[in-house]
């Protein structure tokens, strides 16, 4: 029997000045399934996505395809969960693209035949192949999107996880993006606001209020369960 993707179990996790961020919460996400995680600021969504790859350490159980979440295998967890955060400038830090999205593998211990493999196919996938020797600082927003996204797909992850992978991008990124999205096979959780998206890229969806889930099923079933919706302030 094939594991989970993602495994969490009753996370509870509490910020230095009391804040409760997750409370009992627990999921369980399939290879290769697509979920959007919707709520207000604050609902618990982007800690939840730091539990996934131990950059969050709740109380509770996270495994991984079948492996705990710990101390021990962190190198290996965060080659298996790719974290793309909301803002692409808290990812793109070195000298070139290239560079930036050569990062990962390069501390995977590659060779650099290896490397260059893995930067030229992502970059392809996310359509920045001709950009490789330009500055991540002089790209445009989208742009800088597709190439935070790309930095983690050189490293081949089984389970994507994504804040706001659509925020602040104009129109005709925000559809690219998406369409980007849909086209990967490993398994995706995307944090958002973007109900649309939701709806248009994610089969399910779970809510989330004040750190606890409040529903999860079929992505149009949730989004017209006005009581839900409402608890989690997104109505």
């Amino acid at each position: 029997m094939t594991a989970p993707a993602i495994r969490v179990s009753a996370l509870t996790f509490r910020y230095p000045d009391g804040t409760r961020a997750l409370d009992d919460v627990s999921l369980e996400v399939a290879p290769g399934e697509r979920v959007a995680l919707l709520g207000a600021n604050g609902a618990g969504k982007s800690t939840l996505l730091l539990s996934l790859n131990g950059l969050c350490d709740p109380g509770g159980r996270v495994e991984i395809g079948g492996t705990p979440v710990g101390s021990r295998n962190l190198p290996e967890i965060r080659r298996r969960v790719g974290l793309v955060f909301q803002n692409p400038d808290d990812q793109l830090f070195c000298p070139t693209l290239f560079d930036d999205v050569a990062f990962g593998p390069r501390n995977l211990g590659l060779g650099e035949e290896e490397v260059q493999k893995r930067v030229h196919e992502a970059l392809h996938r996310v359509d920045l192949a001709t950009l490789e020797e330009k500055p991540s600082f002089h790209l445009s927003y989208g742009q800088k999107k597709r190439a935070a996204l790309a930095t983690v797909l050189s490293m081949q992850p089984e389970v994507l996880a994504l804040d706001e992978p659509t925020s602040a991008l104009h129109p005709r990124a925000r559809r690219e993006m998406i369409a980007l999205l849909r086209t990967l096979s490993c398994a995706l959780v995307v944090a958002t606001h973007d109900l649309e998206m939701a709806r248009e890229l994610c089969p399910r969806a779970v809510v989330m209020a004040r750190g606890r889930i409040v529903a999860t099923g079929e992505t149009s079933v949730v989004l017209a369960d006005t009581k839900a919706m409402d608890e989690a302030e997104l109505l």
